[in-house]
């Protein structure tokens, strides 16, 4: 948590606008505290996402993904230090499994982005996946927005890692990285995992090891067998040495040469709108659950579901009732 401390903040009596004010103006507490309040899904959420929303939309959201060990931390730590270096601020946010105890981030703030740690230009945020699946919290898109509206060039995510299943970072993300490491799975494992397709840029790090050669070769190889279509991106593959910023700089340019190639195809607003639509599904479905969870306490939902188990109302019929309680449509007839 690395801003300059512009006042004291007495975060935990402050309103939501004097948050808020405080995280446009620089303050790490103010930010660590709005996003506590993303996490906790506060009641004070709805005001401050209405206060935050007209100062974002300008910073660059860049996801990382990979298999555990292909070294995401290392390359995120990296790629802060090459933004820097270009005089961009810089928010990460680090996607860490949940502890089974506490439900908070096992790894915490991570240990090898800590040589930006006296940085005023960069903060760093650890978020607990809270078993939610896609490689993401929950908790990210708001907390992206909070970084966004604190005036931050650049936001990197970087996820738990990606499977079969672990591909939200894609609708997040304006460019999406996908890192790969010399022994750990082929293309072929690539292109089941769904990497291929999510992939904006690809990088084979630790490209100093055996191996690397014929990892970046067989990437080149699976990326060709998809075909060139007009007008459509093709991700560049790049070698990197995180641990030694070797080729870091290639992919801060890439990751330009993105963000250029979609501006110019309408491509970029489009991604967004996605992000924007999914956060909207997101809220209003967990809204939905949360009412659903009501019905069940009042014992609503178990009498339909007798209903349907006796034979006397069908599943789509006894849903259309539950909807139209929830909406204020109609009551639900037991």
């Amino acid at each position: 948590m690395v801003f300059p401390v512009p006042a004291p903040l007495r975060a935990r009596s402050s309103s939501p606008a004097d948050l808020v004010d405080a995280a446009v103006a620089g303050d790490p507490r103010a930010v660590a505290r709005l996003i506590s309040l993303v996490e906790d899904a506060s009641p004070q959420l709805r005001e401050i996402m209405t206060l935050l929303a007209p100062r974002a939309g300008r910073a660059q959201v860049i996801g990382l993904t990979g298999s555990p060990g292909v070294g995401k931390s290392t390359s995120t730590s990296a790629l802060v230090g090459a933004f820097r270096a270009r005089d961009l601020r810089v928010g990460v946010l680090a996607i860490d499994p949940s502890s089974p105890f506490s439900g908070g981030a096992l790894l915490g703030d991570r240990v090898r982005m800590q040589q930006h740690a006296t940085d005023p230009g960069v903060y760093i945020r650890s978020l607990a996946s809270r078993g939610h699946l896609g490689g993401l919290s929950w908790a990210t898109p708001q907390a992206l927005r909070v970084l966004d509206a604190a005036g931050f060039d650049a936001v990197l995510v970087e996820t738990v890692g990606v499977g079969q299943a672990e591909v939200d970072i894609a609708s997040l993300a304006d460019t999406t990285l996908v890192l790969l490491a010399p022994g750990m799975g082929d293309g072929i494992q690539a292109a089941k995992a769904g990497i291929l397709e999510i992939a904006d840029v690809f990088v084979v790090n630790k490209a100093d090891r055996d191996g690397a050669e014929h990892t970046y070769r067989e990437l080149k190889h699976m990326i060709a067998l998809t075909g060139t279509v007009d007008g459509r991106w093709q991700p560049p593959v790049l070698k990197t040495v995180a641990s030694r910023a070797e080729g870091v700089d290639e992919i801060v340019d890439a990751i330009a040469d993105h963000r250029t190639w979609m501006a110019g195809r309408g491509v970029l607003d489009a991604r967004r709108r996605r992000r924007a639509a999914d956060e909207i599904e997101q809220i209003a479905l967990t809204e939905l659950r949360a009412r659903m969870g009501d019905l069940r306490d009042a014992t609503l939902l178990d009498s339909l579901a007798g209903e349907v188990v006796a034979g006397t109302v069908d599943p789509y019929t006894a849903a259309d009732r539950v909807i139209a309680g929830m909406t204020g449509e109609g009551a639900i007839i037991g």
